[in-house]
């Protein structure tokens, strides 16, 4: 199995900033790529930024220049560092792994999502 732990959300007001950090253990061989998804109420699951083992990232066109996805050393931490943040910013923030059990098999999990609340 493969447990996602998030932390870092919270209340923050318009133009405020929060880091959002995300760590992967469990029987895990490798994790090729990690990432931010969120989910406001009454809407679907989107998202937000993605990173790979080589340093790649992508970004939904809605934070480009606010978030930055981070990656320290391409292991089994992730991080969000949100910038200048938004109203329409509040949602359940979610982790994201995708990568190999130490027994062969790919894997995709889910952290248990953390609030981010943005107030006007």
């Amino acid at each position: 199995q493969v447990q996602l732990v998030e932390s870092g959300g919270g209340l923050v007001q318009a133009g405020g900033s929060l880091r959002l950090s995300c760590v992967a253990s469990g029987s895990i061989a490798s994790i090729n790529a990690m990432g931010w998804y969120r989910q406001a109420p009454g809407k679907q699951r989107e998202l937000v930024a993605t990173i790979t083992s080589e340093d790649m990232a992508n970004y939904a066109d809605s934070v480009k220049g606010r978030f930055t996805i981070s990656r320290p050393n391409a292991k089994n931490t992730v991080y969000l560092q949100m910038n200048s943040l938004k109203p329409e910013d509040t949602a359940v923030y979610y982790c994201n792994a995708d990568g190999t059990f130490t027994t062969g098999p790919r894997f995709r999990s889910w952290g248990q999502g953390t609030q981010v609340t943005v107030s006007s």
